[in-house]
């Protein structure tokens, strides 16, 4: 039975659990009062309980008035704003503010100022303008996080600290350049080791010296021809690795301050789904809880949002995590700034419990007046008042989600299909030079989760570090590099029963973007059973042809000229000279199979032969639902929750496959029993059981 006192929601510190201050689904979001005068305030606290919610995040971007000089702090304003959510019963999710530095700090010292990938020195402004190298940033937001942990960390309120905000963008200056020989030496050793992994001896690139290597940007290897391309991907890929890891270490130094003060308060940073830059699978190792802000483009589907969470919910091997930022309305910055339309912010706000967050929270709490946010959508328009759709909207979800309460809380999904999604093969299979310019690595992806997911079968979003042995299924698309050890990993996984599957352009190169010769793809070639002798890249709007299933499909991209190895075909080309050659092969590999996919196709291609390979493996959907019909499984010591999303611009019938209450509503169903979902609706039902 559940107890509404029970916090279920929990964190690991050096391997002891701790729980969340939390005994439901989290409510609000990014509130900034210092932008407003203080008579604003008492409004926004009555509007705030109208709306049912309890918990904001407080001092985002107020670094510059905490402190106006480097000898100064000033806290009184943010005082009385921790005093006054306090008095109101208000959670706070409480923010460093070091996201963007005062302009004191850019005047007196310039190297905390970001140099771009064309080589100009940034002024002060905007954000993403600190160099995350730079001694002076480090020392002073490492310097303020302490400060307020000795200031605020006893408050009983504050659920968890959120360090900066967004970490974002790169920098290519001199403190930069030193720190990346630095890191380089702590990697390779040696110079000559360097000139062997980055193949140095190709144009002559040879260093004799630590102090030859400069940063890859438009000054030395890179250059921008429709996007980003590189002479040399070794160096590229290596100053990606280090980027992300520079500001990694940002993080790191903030958050280690506050534990020294509060360890038992869990820290993150919210971070931005399929972010490239960033290499989040490294990231949320050092996070407390994985939290992320979710702006999807106006005609996203719902499997692109969707995907986006399970990454979120991968990146602490199926943890909860938190949706820190959502627009109620409209985002402010997409070239479209469409209205989200009614019941869409609540389908999304469930969409992204469904898939595992403990929180539903917005950015901005009260819409700002002036600058680039000013028509980014808020809880208080500039209106002022409750008499709104948003606010009314937001009113009735609240309302929904103190009845839920804390049942959902830290519940976790159980998948047989994982899909390998990796940030090096992101970098290296892009900046590749050749074979196409219409390589998308997560585009790749996208487009095989989106078959699973519209076919309501359950999917982890994993690391090639993750354990793949529970799995019955493990796709990696894309999988260009394959790493040091990992097909050893896969080797096993197949022999003892498993079916893998990858795609064009895999296992070219090595760790380092070096390839393996002997033949693509190189180390997976005995598990895959195949030989890919040459690829033929097809021009953006032209495509080859191939059969399954008694349908014909489109061959596009990138077209494999494979011979067979032990594997059996199941396809082959229709045109060109290759006609007649496997496009899609098996192959039995001990108890287990391996497939291959030599092409790019379409969605349609994708549901059918993944429905098919599901049920040849015992893989099983959610239920069986209509097109449009989302559902997803979310288990804890409470029970077993089915989630039914209607993404339908119409009603849409279903028939429920379980036994149980929907516990929005409190009513009751029985298996088999047939439901008219309304469009944009949502059912929870906690089951009964399960048949």
């Amino acid at each position: 039975m559940y107890n509404k006192e029970q916090y279920n929601s929990f964190f690991m510190i050096e391997g002891k659990r701790y729980h969340m201050q939390q005994n439901k689904i989290l409510y609000g979001g990014d509130y900034n009062p210092e932008q407003w005068p203080e008579e604003v305030w008492q409004e926004d606290m009555r509007l705030f309980k109208l709306a049912h919610i309890d918990v904001v995040t407080l001092n985002v971007f107020s670094w510059a008035s905490l402190q106006p000089d480097e000898n100064t702090y000033d806290f009184s304003k943010l005082d009385k704003i921790m005093e006054l959510v306090k008095e109101n019963g208000l959670k706070v999710c409480l923010a460093t503010s070091t996201a963007v530095h005062p302009a004191w700090m850019a005047r007196k010292y310039p190297d905390v100022l970001r140099t771009e990938h064309n080589g100009i020195r940034r002024k002060f402004g905007s954000r993403h303008n600190s160099c995350p190298n730079s001694p002076t940033y480090r020392k002073y937001s490492a310097a303020l996080a302490s400060q307020l942990a000795k200031r605020y960390g006893k408050e009983k309120n504050i659920v968890a600290w959120h360090v900066a905000n967004e970490y974002g963008g790169e920098c290519y200056c001199e403190n930069c350049e030193k720190a990346f020989r630095e890191w380089l030496k702590e990697k390779y050793g040696t110079i000559e080791e360097l000139n062997r992994v980055w193949n140095l001896s190709f144009w002559g690139h040879t260093m004799y010296d630590w102090e030859d290597v400069v940063v890859p940007n438009m000054q030395s290897e890179e250059w921008i021809w429709e996007y980003t391309r590189t002479n040399f991907q070794g160096i590229s890929l290596d100053y990606r690795r280090f980027q992300s890891e520079s500001m990694l270490a940002c993080f790191k130094l903030e958050r280690d301050e506050l534990k020294k003060t509060t360890p038992d308060i869990p820290v993150t940073t919210n971070l931005m789904g399929f972010y490239k830059p960033l290499d989040y699978q490294k990231w949320a190792k050092e996070m407390d809880f994985a939290s992320w802000d979710n702006y999807p483009v106006y005609d996203a589907f719902p499997a692109q949002i969707a995907m986006s969470h399970d990454l979120m919910r991968g990146l602490k091997q199926g943890r909860s995590f938190w949706l820190m930022e959502q627009t109620p309305g409209v985002t402010n910055w997409h070239p479209y700034c469409s209205l989200k339309r009614p019941g869409v912010m609540r389908l999304w706000s469930y969409q992204a419990v469904a898939h595992g967050s403990d929180t539903v929270m917005f950015f901005q709490m009260r819409r700002s007046i002036g600058a680039c946010e000013k028509y980014h959508s808020a809880v208080i328009d500039h209106a002022g008042h409750e008499n709104t759709r948003v606010f009314r909207e937001i009113t009735e979800l609240g309302a929904e989600l103190e009845k839920i309460g804390g049942q959902t809380l830290g519940a976790t999904t159980k998948s047989d299909v994982a899909i390998v999604f990796d940030w090096d093969n992101w970098w290296s299979s892009e900046y590749s030079a050749g074979p196409s310019k219409l390589i998308s690595y997560h585009g790749e992806v996208q487009e095989y989760y989106r078959a699973f997911s519209e076919a309501n079968i359950s999917v982890d979003m994993i690391s090639m570090e993750d354990d793949i042995s529970g799995y019955k299924m493990v796709i990696a698309p894309l999988l260009y590099m394959c790493k040091d050890g990992y097909d050893t990993r896969i080797r096993k996984f197949v022999q003892d029963g498993g079916c893998f599957l990858t795609t064009y352009f895999s296992g070219y190169v090595e760790d380092h973007d070096l390839v393996v010769t002997g033949g693509y793809p190189a180390r997976l070639r005995d598990i895959l059973g195949i030989w890919v002798e040459e690829s033929d890249a097809i021009i953006e709007g032209n495509c080859n042809h191939f059969y399954y299933d008694g349908k014909q499909y489109p061959a596009t991209i990138l077209c494999d000229l494979l011979h067979l190895e032990g594997a059996k075909a199941l396809s082959t080309y229709e045109e060109d000279f290759y006609a007649g050659m496997p496009v899609l092969t098996e192959h039995d590999f001990g108890k287990g199979k391996a497939y291959y996919v030599a092409t790019r196709s379409n969605g349609e291609f994708y549901k059918t032969f993944l429905r098919q390979l599901c049920q040849k493996h015992g893989i099983m959907p959610v239920m069986e639902a209509p097109d449009g019909i989302e559902a997803t499984v979310r288990e804890n010591e409470n029970g077993s929750f089915l989630f039914v999303l209607n993404h339908n611009n119409e009603a849409t019938d279903v028939v429920i496959p379980c036994s149980g209450t929907d516990i929005i509503r409190d009513t009751t169903f029985q298996k088999g029993q047939k439901v008219t979902l309304a469009s944009k609706d949502v059912l929870i039902i906690r089951k009964n059981y399960w048949l």
